[in-house]
């Protein structure tokens, strides 16, 4: 397909979506001035199980490879081992290999060349003695602070903070060297990283590359969302009934455009997906809930159907069954092919060992000291008479007289 785009049309497939460019005359010598293939990087910590915000980066490698880039994936098996232990690092080599298959399902799900496609894992240079060294190197002209402030939106946040996620935004920086490439991709929350590695490269002359970035999709409950929060997400392997019970869940107020996860998936990914697979303008139909209410909604473009849903046309009630019919479908050749691959499963039970239930401990009433049988308090026996260290208190005796002077019950005489 690129062979028969001109250069402005693939320079347009490239920016089409993005929420931000850096260094944008980078990108248009190599299109323009150098007509090759522009070489491109995008790399994603090997950590919890990827979710369905992958596909937003992945829809984006789509565009990339129709336009005629050559494309990395870097499994950054390391940096997951780097950011606070989010994978424990007897488990990183297996959860590398997870994403690989997870990856690969993906962009075949999307029906794009992956002739130009390239998988490296992290640890397969980033051990070197060469990277090392440049490693020592980066470290004597970034400051504390610069390394601290470029990883506070990438690297988990916690009250004592390991020096490793000072390590984690240089070894970042160093890949876009190592890995040979024009321009790094990634989330718009990797953007303090890439300033970084703009005013970084330089100092070891080494030369600036340019960057891309793609919106962050809302989680379901309206942050970020991420492989390391459950709460947040809608896992890749999620089953359809899970898939729905999570979007009826999910936050969606009325009215609202802005932050709102649902919208934005079928901005950056529903429509994008649909006219990669058919070649045309994208498409997404929301089902009326009653035959008489009228013909489908179909939306072939974002602008109109965030208008609807501010005017209260388009409601939650009737986007949700949509969005999760659409999903279901988008999830299915992936679902497919890991029920198909034996290998792949056994991949999953050794990256992601399912937890053992931890046994609760049965919590013994306190009856107090008093109680019968309680230790330092009284025991009960057979015949009818007590024992223990407060037998006194609770004593009354072996006959009913004396039972009735202890408890002081006077006796009535009848005549």
């Amino acid at each position: 397909m690129a062979d028969s785009m001109s250069a402005k049309d693939r320079l347009d497939l490239i920016y089409e979506n993005l929420h931000e460019r850096l260094k944008e005359e980078i990108i248009e010598d190599v299109i323009f001035k150098q007509n090759r293939s522009l070489k491109i990087y995008w790399g994603t910590a090997t950590t919890g199980r990827p979710h369905c915000g992958y596909f937003v980066p992945m829809v984006k490698l789509a565009h990339f490879l129709r336009a005629g880039c050559t494309i990395k994936i870097l499994l950054a098996d390391i940096h997951g081992f780097l950011d606070n232990l989010k994978a424990p690092i007897e488990l990183i080599k297996y959860r590398a290999e997870y994403y690989r298959f997870v990856i690969t399902s993906l962009l075949k799900s999307l029906n794009v060349p992956i002739d130009r496609l390239e998988v490296v894992l992290g640890s397969s240079y980033q051990l070197s003695a060469e990277y090392t060294m440049d490693l020592f190197r980066l470290s004597s002209v970034v400051s504390e602070h610069d390394a601290k402030k470029a990883g506070a939106e990438v690297v988990r946040q916690v009250a004592n903070p390991t020096l490793s996620g000072l390590i984690y935004p240089l070894m970042q920086t160093l890949d876009e060297q190592y890995l040979d490439v024009d321009v790094q991709f990634g989330g718009v929350d990797q953007r303090k990283i890439f300033t970084l590695a703009a005013e970084s490269l330089p100092k070891l002359n080494y030369k600036e590359r340019a960057h891309l970035m793609n919106p962050m999709v809302p989680g379901l409950s309206g942050g970020k969302m991420s492989a390391s929060d459950p709460d947040s997400k809608i896992d890749l392997l999620d089953p359809p009934d899970v898939v729905e019970k999570k979007l009826k869940k999910a936050h969606c107020a009325p009215r609202e455009v802005e932050g709102n996860g649902i919208i934005g998936f079928v901005e950056y990914v529903l429509l994008s997906v649909d006219s990669l697979k058919n070649g045309g303008k994208g498409k997404f139909v929301v089902e009326r809930r009653k035959p008489e209410e009228g013909e489908p909604l179909v939306y072939e473009d974002i602008a109109t159907l965030k208008a609807d849903y501010e005017a209260d046309k388009l409601t939650p009630q009737l986007l949700k069954p949509a969005i999760t019919k659409a999903l279901i479908n988008l999830l299915k050749p992936v679902q497919g092919e890991y029920q198909a691959s034996t290998e792949w499963q056994e991949i999953a039970i050794k990256a992601y060992p399912p937890r053992e239930r931890e046994k609760k401990e049965k919590k013994v009433k306190d009856r107090g000291t008093k109680f019968p049988g309680s230790k330092g308090g009284v025991a009960a026996k057979p015949d009818g008479h007590v024992e223990g260290e407060a037998k006194d208190q609770v004593d009354l005796g072996t006959g009913a007289e004396e039972a009735m002077d202890k408890l002081g019950i006077q006796q009535k005489t009848h005549s």
